[in-house]
């Protein structure tokens, strides 16, 4: 530890009993690491780790090359999964602007009543994962593209729900004032001094959403809710891997388009 005499004082650069609680945390991070190693590795059949290169390389030989003639199938469900991804936002957007006015502290009709109810909304929505609504909306509405849209739009709500409420709190009050001051109504300051300052980030919010679901859209038929998930599911059960090789790549392809158009709406938005 290094000291520095300084007129008859010594310099530290912590004190003993910093130092200690210093080590004490090293020690305990230590202890902790091997302890999680340790039942990790228990729980581990490492003849399968060591031997997973070996079967990767022979899972990749299996799949080339692609099955191309399966492509004509697949245009159904690619439709299904950009659907599902673009209905699913739109309901998303329109349950979300509600639940984000009354998020925001300068909007709210009640910051102890309503508020908090939105927050729990909000909070609901971004916890659960895409797939874990997908699987509950199979087994209460039944498989297909409806359990789909509705599990994206109950993703998303929250997600656009957030952003929107902060972009609302970060408005330039003067202007809701201004227009106010003019004896308009609720709505009339809502719709002239609210709505003109949020809509580029609206805009924004919703376009990447949407780019974000097509994405998350295309694995929801692994539990039964509708687009190529449903596809890739049955390959990979059927072990079709050259089948499996093509839908992985038309699910890249797709997701590579929605980047390119998500990315040239918000660059014409902003």
């Amino acid at each position: 530890m290094t000291t520095i005499p300084a007129r008859g004082r010594t310099w530290r650069r912590r004190d003993r009993r910093t130092e200690l609680l210093v080590w004490a945390a090293w020690l305990f991070a230590v202890a902790l690491f091997v302890g999680c190693f340790q039942l990790i590795s228990d729980k581990t059949i490492w003849a399968f780790v060591w031997d997973a290169p070996t079967q990767a390389g022979d899972l990749a030989v299996r799949m080339v090359p692609p099955d191309w003639l399966y492509i004509r199938t697949l245009g159904r469900p690619i439709w299904d999964t950009i659907n599902i991804a673009t209905i699913g936002t739109l309901i998303a957007i329109l349950l979300a602007i509600p639940v984000a006015y009354c998020a925001a502290r300068n909007t709210t009709p009640s910051v102890s009543i309503v508020r908090p109810i939105a927050l729990f909304i909000i909070v609901s929505s971004r916890s659960i994962n895409a797939l874990i609504w997908a699987l509950m909306l199979v087994t209460i509405i039944g498989p297909g593209v409806f359990s789909g849209i509705i599990a994206i739009a109950l993703r998303s709500i929250g997600f656009c729900a957030k952003l929107l409420y902060e972009a609302i709190e970060e408005i330039d009050e003067g202007q809701v004032e201004a227009v106010r001051a003019t004896g308009a109504s609720g709505a009339q300051v809502t719709g002239y001094g609210i709505v003109p300052q949020v809509l580029p980030a609206f805009a924004g919010i919703s376009v990447f959403r949407w780019d974000i679901n097509i994405r998350e859209s295309t694995v929801l038929g692994l539990v039964g809710a509708g687009g190529i998930g449903l596809e890739l599911n049955a390959a990979i059960t059927q072990l079709y891997w050259t089948q499996v090789s093509l839908i992985l790549l038309v699910i890249i392809g797709t997701v590579i388009v929605s980047e390119w158009v998500s990315a040239k709406i918000r660059h014409a938005i902003i």
